[in-house]
């Protein structure tokens, strides 16, 4: 156990400061501080010593150098057992610091509110960052608090233990401290490298939540990131790694959409969509697709959840549901499963990079944000597509990017009639696309079909063909893009290219 006896403050965010101030003052603790923080302990009626009268040095440079000085440094940095520092404190005429408890400014806040680069620059601390880093390293003697946050963590052990930490205890707030400055310098590069003129990659997330378990019972799993960013979350369990993988996917798929749609998903994949003039019809006709596939998915929809809807939806078990809004009636409704996670989403602004870890590190690509409208369509079959079939088709397109690859989408009317996706084929992907289709009773007469990246060969066009299938979008590409186009139009079919592939491994 180590008492402190002194402690410097310098915040910028005073929220839950005063619990703090009191129990440091209730012990005896000598308090140095500056600035506005200084004023406001002042003003809560605390004893506090000025960091200038420490260092005789005012602060300068509109700010930028308060603490920045041996006199503070020396204090936080003496190694108590070492004799040469203590008899350099002495000489110096340099006192302890037992607790450093420092904020950093606001940048990432900044930059999400302002392009201006000089006051974002002002943003980034220089003299918090050093603080926290100097009581960091001195763990041994020194405690450090990097953020609000941990203050009831602190005051927790502090009053329990009559103001003293134990050695384990200060490591583990210098662990927290590191965290928070590491954080803070990973948000400055990014900033820095927007243009990505340096070849690293850091990525730093300060919120996470220990899961059920991983992919699999016998895996732990952890998420790192700030959902409530994303969602509202208004019943249920906890959400599990599972669901998060799928409602990720659910929020990609949904996001392609303006008019009102609803999507199913399961382990990722899309097995019901459909857009519709209400998001009721949308959801009766996105369950048609796989009712059977439905059982236990994640539901989504872009539009608000009202009572007709919520009333069909609680006859299907389903792990998540997610919509912008719920109307009170549908969400009492759709509360009566206790497990049922019910989510709304937030707007936000999606990531412009995606990442995931393999063999030794990690890959980064672009989100893949394309999407075709139908205008950028280069027709290459002597039939035309009709106004339906056009839109069917840019349908299609946004059903099968989210379709794991291979994928085939088949599409009537706005709807997801089949699909086939995870194959190591792109004829294995059509035919279970049509066995599904078939199996659930639709008909393929007239309905279109797209597929996520180019035909190597004209096959898929013959079965699609047999099938009923009349139009075809994929990307082309292959050699051997002719057989296909030729094919077409032996059979009478219409087939555009969109120049974009979207492949989804």
């Amino acid at each position: 156990m180590k008492k402190i006896k002194s402690a410097l403050i310098s915040v910028f965010y005073k929220d839950g400061l005063e619990a703090l101030a009191n129990s440091l003052s209730a012990q005896g603790v000598q308090i140095y501080s500056t600035g506005g923080t200084q004023k406001h302990l002042e003003d809560l009626g605390h004893m506090v010593h000025a960091v200038e009268g420490l260092t005789d040095y005012p602060s300068i440079l509109g700010g930028r150098v308060k603490t920045l000085h041996p006199k503070v440094f020396g204090g936080i940095l003496a190694r108590r057992e070492e004799e040469n520092d203590l008899l350099q404190l002495e000489e110096y005429d340099i006192p302890t610091i037992d607790l450093v408890v420092v904020d950093l400014y606001p940048f990432e806040e900044t930059i999400a509110q302002t392009n201006d680069e000089s006051s974002i620059i002002e943003k980034i601390d220089i003299g918090g960052i050093s603080l926290i880093r100097a009581a960091a390293k001195n763990f041994k003697d020194t405690c450090v608090i990097s953020s609000n946050h941990q203050y009831a963590d602190f005051l927790h052990l502090y009053d329990a233990q009559d103001g003293a930490l134990t050695k384990d205890q200060r490591k583990l707030f210098a662990a927290k401290a590191f965290a928070t400055s590491s954080h803070y310098d990973t948000a400055i590069f990014n900033y820095f490298n927007r243009d990505e003129s340096l070849d690293a990659f850091r990525e730093s997330f300060d919120v996470s939540q220990t899961l059920r378990y991983g992919e699999n019972p016998h895996q732990q799993a952890s998420f790192h990131g700030n959902l409530d960013d994303y969602f509202d979350k208004l019943h249920g369990k906890a959400l599990s790694f599972n669901n998060l993988v799928d409602i990720d996917a659910a929020v990609n798929v949904i996001a392609e959409f303006d008019e009102p749609s609803f999507a199913i998903m399961k382990h990722t994949n899309t097995c019901g969509l459909a857009s519709a003039e209400n998001n009721s019809i949308a959801y009766d006709k996105a369950l048609a697709c796989d009712p059977v596939s439905a059982f236990g998915g994640i539901l989504i929809t872009n539009k608000t959840i009202e009572l007709e809807l919520a009333e069909k939806i609680h006859e299907l078990f389903c792990e998540v549901v997610i919509a912008p809004d719920f109307t009170a009636d549908a969400l009492n409704v759709l509360q009566g499963k206790k497990n049922r996670i019910l989510l709304k989403q937030k707007v936000f602004d999606k990531p412009k990079k995606q990442y995931k870890s393999l063999l030794n590190g990690a890959i980064e690509q672009d989100y893949d944000a394309f999407m075709e409208n139908g205008d950028d369509f280069t027709l290459v079959s002597e039939r035309d597509v009709s106004v339906q079939e056009k839109e069917d088709l840019v349908f299609a397109i946004k059903a099968v990017k989210h379709l794991k690859s291979n994928g085939i989408a088949l599409i009537a009317n706005k709807q997801l009639i089949g699909m086939g996706c995870g194959q190591t084929s792109r004829v294995d992907a059509l035919k279970q696309a049509i066995t599904k289709a078939k199996g659930f009773g639709f008909k393929l007469e007239g309905a279109v079909m797209a597929s996520d990246a180019f035909f190597p060969f004209p096959d898929c066009v013959q079965i699609a063909a047999e099938a009923g299938i009349v139009a075809i979008s994929q990307p082309g590409g292959s050699i051997k893009d002719q057989d296909s186009i030729d094919a077409c139009n032996k059979l009478g079919q219409a087939m555009v290219f969109t120049g974009t592939r979207h492949f989804k491994h």
